[in-house]
């Protein structure tokens, strides 16, 4: 009787690791169709150590239980923080860092046994990754914020630069200026539709007075 309840132990616990890496595929394989810098892979082994580290804890006896997630969140901090840098005008990879802090919590759901609640955690995590890029996209559309660098011959044309931002319908901030052999380069934070952005980048391109742009 030991031997069959050890046995079905084991299959038990197996058939929990297996549920673990087909959830955090699921959820690698979202991130790497976006192509970020944390995919398959790393889900999958996320999402597996931590339904095997609550399963050992399990098994080993700890006392406290909250200690052994309190390690695991901060093991996976480290994680996150690898993911996470700095772009041109952004931090990136802050949705990746917290995708992955969500998956460890469903890995160590399964290894609780909480099967069920692991599921709905990983239909959550989705739905939020992909239904909701749709309303970020709707958002950026409407108010889009860019920083742009435009190099101009000098401060005369700064006034033509404001008249343009005017005339394509986007709420200007000047961040900082740099004046470098004969060129004044100015950083702007333009807030607008996406569509007023691209046809200002347009007249950019088109203007005699702009020396160039970056955004």
């Amino acid at each position: 009787m030991d031997f069959l309840k050890d046995h079905y132990v084991v299959q038990n616990e197996l058939l929990l690791i297996f549920i673990s890496v087909i959830l955090g595929l699921f959820i690698g394989a979202e991130r790497e169709y976006r192509n970020k810098s944390a995919g398959l892979r790393t889900f999958i082994l996320v999402c597996f150590g931590s339904c095997l580290f609550t399963i050992l804890s399990i098994k080993i006896g700890i006392q406290n239980p909250d200690r052994l997630a309190a390690n695991i969140i901060t093991g996976i901090g480290f994680l996150g923080a690898g993911v996470i840098f700095k772009g041109d005008n952004k931090i990136d990879g802050i949705t990746t860092a917290t995708t992955i802090w969500a998956t460890a919590s469903i890995g160590m759901a399964v290894g609780s046994g909480y099967v069920y609640l692991s599921l709905l955690g990983t239909v959550l995590v989705l739905l939020i990754l992909s239904s909701l890029t749709y309303l970020q996209n709707y958002i950026d559309n409407h108010h889009k914020i860019r920083e742009y660098k435009i190099a101009v011959e000098s401060s005369q044309y700064i006034g033509h630069c404001e008249e343009l931002f005017k005339e394509h319908h986007l709420k200007m901030l000047m961040i900082r200026q740099q004046y470098t052999q004969g060129n004044l380069a100015t950083t702007w934070r333009l807030t607008g539709k996406n569509t007023h952005h691209e046809t200002l980048i347009r007249a950019l391109m088109a203007d005699e007075k702009i020396i160039a742009y970056q955004f």
